[in-house]
């Protein structure tokens, strides 16, 4: 669950980036916090000066500067993590920017689905599953694939609060539940 502060700070960055004299592609923003977001958990040394109150702001925003100079990075998002970094909030930067993805989602008419499966899916299968979830969230899924294999076979998808279950593991455990009603 994704925090007030984490869908504040995003909320904040989205006006930003999504208001109409911005020059910045949404999805580039979202893809550069991510490595963002990576090179600091990469890192131990750098997470930890981000996050010791020792180390003045100043010298964060500087630090920060020169590990995103090279990629490019727009300068609003610079700018934002300049921000995070000012309010002592870089401990919740993963919540942020998950919390961006989300507005960018909702935003743009996606609807956001888990699924798990047994096993890896083909590309036909992700393609396929993606189309039905579409279908019935009535609007274009935007699925996020992982692997459980507790699952035994089948797939499970969240699309919002609605859980569809085709697991061998559910169809077990509705089983189990019928025959203990007996």
């Amino acid at each position: 669950m994704l925090s007030v502060v984490a869908k504040r700070y995003a909320r904040a960055l989205g006006d930003v980036v999504i208001a109409p004299p911005s020059k910045i592609d949404p999805a580039k923003a979202l893809s550069e916090l991510r490595i963002v977001e990576q090179i600091i958990a990469g890192s131990t040394d750098l997470r930890n000066a981000l996050l010791s109150p020792a180390v003045a702001p100043s010298r964060k925003r500087a630090v920060i500067a020169r590990v995103t100079e090279p990629m490019g990075v727009a300068k609003a998002v610079r700018n934002f993590l300049f921000i995070v970094i000012d309010h002592r909030r870089i401990h919740d930067f993963s919540s942020i920017v998950d919390a961006f993805e989300a507005l960018l989602d909702e935003r743009l008419g996606l609807a956001r689905a888990d699924v798990s499966s047994a096993r890896e899916l083909t590309e036909s299968q992700r393609s396929s599953l993606e189309a039905q979830l579409s279908r019935l969230a009535g609007k274009k899924a935007k699925p996020r694939f992982t692997v459980d294999p507790a699952l035994i076979a089948g797939v499970v998808a969240r699309v919002g609060s609605t859980v569809y279950d085709g697991s061998v593991r559910g169809q077990l455990e509705r089983l189990r539940a019928k025959l203990g009603s007996n």
